[in-house]
């Protein structure tokens, strides 16, 4: 009997001291995350700031450490519980510096690399006038210079060689007929006869067989074409450098026999990416540095832009003329180029604040004591800086690093 009494007492004294013990355990004082101690340390992972503890330790998300948060407990206390409710993938909650829009323009350098190309607006063909059999020739390999007057070859023609005895036996027999007379002088010069070899076979009163054919342009010399009855062009890019036609092959007329191309006024193409078309016009300054004589700068204005893409390329061909005679640059050289550009006024964001999703642009709009995600329409990057052409008022204000609000796991959405 008295062990029975002895029991329920025990019992009795245990079933008081573990209430009194939950009790003190549940009080506001000592509850651990229902309610938050104005004293309280937290730590949150830089990452994910929805990640709070009381105690030093790693970030169940990713495995970064945490981090002391300052003043946690007052930020936390004056969001509204509907912000805390919201879900991660709509809104976060963060104390990191804003920003807002900021208007003005903006200083553009976009660079390019090109080469130099021959100018094909001073590019003179050489062509013959009349049918015949080459009996000399004074070009004898591929891009030899030549100047305005200089010998290209003699050709013996029986047209020449007719129209000049047509000449002589006027000024014999009919010397007042004068209307014939010039006409068989027009004739001549035509054929390819300069005025010197003209007056020569009137002085001498002879028809020469063969006529000395001269250039009318300087450069150097490409040929132009086959001169054996075929269409087919010559391979300008021969590596020995010699011509196909020769001493003793017939040209026929109006074909051509030589291209000259002009050294004294080249220009330089330019290749300008996808990202930098829209900002390029005709007429822009622009500074271009040759790879083989750096310290000639060339200061000129981009001259035309090609108004399609070249095969397998991405890039758009901008040309820029200028005067080559005294840099005596080489065609294929390579040269950088620099174009300064002045944008009009606009918006402008630290590229930091704008977050890339593909095909859409986003910041974080702060509303109220949190951020969400807004979508935005962006123009040029300049430097650090983004344009902004829509999305945002002037009184907004948005994350300046969006990149630190982003989830590992994809928390942003959109909404369209």
């Amino acid at each position: 009997m008295y062990m029975k009494i002895l029991l329920k007492t025990f019992a009795v004294t245990l079933a008081f001291a573990i209430v009194v013990f939950s009790g003190c355990n549940n009080s506001p004082a000592t509850t651990g995350m229902s309610a938050v101690d104005s004293t309280a340390e937290i730590y949150t992972c830089s990452m994910h700031p929805q990640v709070m503890e009381h105690e030093p330790g790693h970030c169940p998300i990713c495995g970064m450490t945490l981090v002391k948060k300052e003043n946690a407990s007052r930020e936390i206390s004056k969001v509204d519980l509907s912000t805390l409710l919201q879900p991660t993938n709509q809104a976060v909650i963060s104390s990191i510096p804003v920003t807002t829009l900021q208007f003005g323009k903006q200083q553009v350098r976009v660079d390019a690399l090109g080469s130099i190309e021959y100018d094909t607006r001073f590019m003179r063909t050489i062509a013959a006038r009349v049918s015949g059999r080459i009996e000399k020739l004074y070009i004898k390999y591929r891009y030899q210079p030549v100047h305005a007057g200089d010998k290209i070859m003699d050709i013996y023609s029986p047209e020449l060689l007719t129209g000049q005895q047509n000449l002589l036996l006027l000024l014999k027999n009919d010397p007042e007929n004068v209307t014939l007379i010039n006409a068989a002088k027009q004739k001549l010069l035509l054929l390819g006869m300069n005025a010197g070899q003209l007056q020569n076979v009137i002085a001498t009163g002879k028809a020469h067989p063969n006529v000395v054919i001269y250039s009318n342009y300087s450069g150097h010399v490409h040929e132009a074409g086959n001169m054996i009855n075929t269409a087919q062009p010559v391979n300008t890019l021969n590596e020995t450098g010699e011509l196909s036609i020769k001493e003793g092959m017939y040209i026929e007329k109006g074909r051509p026999v030589f291209q000259v191309n002009n050294m004294d006024h080249l220009w330089v193409s330019l290749n300008f990416f996808a990202g930098d078309i829209s900002l390029v016009k005709v007429g822009m300054p622009v500074t271009i540095i040759p790879e083989t004589s750096p310290g000639n700068e060339i200061h000129s204005k981009l001259s035309f832009i090609e108004p399609f893409y070249r095969n397998d390329s991405k890039t758009l061909t901008a040309r820029v003329y200028f005067d080559n005679s005294k840099l005596m640059l080489q065609v294929g050289s390579q040269v950088k180029a620099t174009v300064d550009i002045n944008t009009s006024m606009g918006n402008w964001l630290p590229q930091e604040a704008v977050l890339s999703l593909g095909l859409n642009k986003v910041v974080f709009l702060k509303t109220g004591n949190a951020f969400t995600v807004h979508p935005v329409s962006t123009g040029i990057a300049v430097d650090d800086l983004i344009s902004i052409t829509g999305g945002l008022s002037d009184k907004d204000s948005v994350a300046v690093n969006a990149q630190f609000l982003i989830d590992s796991e994809g928390f942003i959405k959109v909404s369209k």
